[in-house]
């Protein structure tokens, strides 16, 4: 099964696809056929989907918990802003609450300049219910469907929020999600607790990142979830993010570019870190006014899995 909710033709919604016909959910929305509303629906075939016509799957949750997976890039970043990381992050997952509300997959990045932008290329599940204290395993059951996610993040806000200890609000504004979440058993490479396939990057139609999303993550969605969970029960519609795709190459470093054979990065802030360790300086500059970004999911057989996040950057 597929969803998405579409914006126009006005009054569409929430919509499902299955056997590759795409029709109108008779719930009014996601939230509501988890909430027992169900699945069924009504009318005829809306045709292919045109993501300009698409909202996120969700785009409004009460939840969103967006973790760090990958903690090479958290390394790297954390290098680029000269903070050292502790070791305990490679056994206990970092993980922040971020703003539930989803831009749709065409909808443009905005902000100053001067703000640092960045696109994050993540990985997101959405859960149905999870009790309180569910292992690792049983939080892993939950997992309905998955999608991909934009998360921007503004580099140069960042340090000075954090220095006050109390993590991301302004740095983290609203994330771009794929046109389609999938439920796990029609997804190719998903194996229970991650997905093995290629998170494709272009920027400004240029190969950017090739990562892939099945290696390097050293946390996996069930251990995420059930970090979470620890102390509070999280309600169906939950949205957990895997963090920036990062991988190392294989001596263990940060890797090359894609221009220099690697598999690249999927934020800008890897790149400019990789830069600065064998140049001395970050050559590649942050987000600007007419960039575009594309964001999409490939499987082993090159195939795309969810749909393109495409973003036009519109600055002031």
């Amino acid at each position: 099964m597929k969803i998405a909710h579409l914006g126009f033709p006005e009054g569409t919604g929430f919509c499902i696809e299955t056997d590759g016909v795409l029709r109108k959910a008779a719930a009014p929305g996601l939230l509501a056929a988890l909430g027992g509303a169900g699945f069924d629906t009504v009318g005829g075939d809306l045709g292919p989907l045109d993501p300009c016509d698409a909202d996120a799957p969700l785009p409004q949750s009460h939840t969103f918990l967006d973790g760090s997976a990958y903690v090479n890039h958290v390394d790297l970043v954390r290098r680029a802003r000269g903070a050292e990381m502790p070791e305990r992050f490679w056994t206990d997952p970092l993980m922040y609450q971020g703003c539930a509300v989803f831009d749709g997959p065409m909808a443009r990045i905005t902000g100053e300049e001067a703000w640092g932008i960045d696109f994050e290329a993540e990985v997101a599940v959405i859960t149905g219910d999870v009790p309180r204290g569910a292992s690792a395993g049983e939080a892993a059951d939950a997992v309905l469907f998955v999608m991909l996610l934009n998360d921007i993040s503004l580099r140069n806000l960042i340090p000075d929020e954090l220095s006050k200890g109390f993590g991301f609000v302004q740095s983290k504004p609203p994330s771009a999600c794929s046109p389609f979440a999938v439920s796990p058993d029609a997804l190719a490479g998903w194996d229970g607790r991650k997905l093995h396939a290629t998170m494709c990057v272009d920027l400004n139609g240029a190969p950017f990142g090739r990562t892939q999303a099945g290696e390097d993550m050293t946390f996996d969605f069930g251990q995420l979830i059930a970090h979470a969970a620890k102390t509070r029960a999280l309600p169906a519609g939950t949205v957990i993010g895997s963090g920036t795709v990062s991988n190392r190459d294989d001596s263990g470093g940060p890797g090359l570019p894609v221009a220099q054979g690697g598999r690249g990065y999927s934020c800008i802030a890897e790149q400019r870190m990789v830069e600065t360790l064998l140049h001395g300086t970050a050559a590649t500059s942050f987000l600007k006014t007419g960039d575009t970004v594309s964001i999409w999911m490939e499987d082993a057989s090159g195939r795309d899995l969810f749909g393109a996040i495409t973003q036009k950057v519109e600055t002031t």
